[in-house]
């Protein structure tokens, strides 16, 4: 792998990281409004805000899980460990890296894995 690819991959994780963030502290904006709402809303609009709030939630949660994954992905450049497999230590191709900059495995590994936790 080139030193050329990860930059390209560190900036893409960079970009990626930014919009996450962007989106979390848009979405903390959507919470207020909404709290607005519901306190001042009758009791289908609390249902329904109620909700649009949980939604809000758990996308948050989602976005806080990526956010994870690429700031750890994020390390392992710096550690010289990118595009290596933490299960088998083989090289993650560059075409799965491009797809999902913050994979931790190889798609043998990944498949495996999955199959375990089902």
């Amino acid at each position: 792998m080139t030193q050329k690819f990860i930059e390209k991959m560190k900036n893409e994780l960079l970009n990626q990281r930014n919009t996450i963030l962007e989106s979390l502290s848009g979405q903390s904006d959507d919470m207020r409004e909404l709290v607005k709402t519901v306190e001042s809303g009758d009791e289908a609009d609390v249902a329904s805000d109620a909700i649009d709030r949980t939604l809000l939630t758990a996308l948050g949660a989602q976005d806080a899980k990526r956010l994870q994954q690429i700031d750890s992905a994020l390390d392992r450049i710096r550690q010289n460990k990118y595009g290596h497999c933490v299960v088998c230590g083989k090289d993650i191709p560059e075409e799965r890296l491009q797809a999902l900059p913050y994979t931790l495995m190889c798609i043998n590994c990944a498949s495996a894995q999955e199959r375990k936790n089902r």
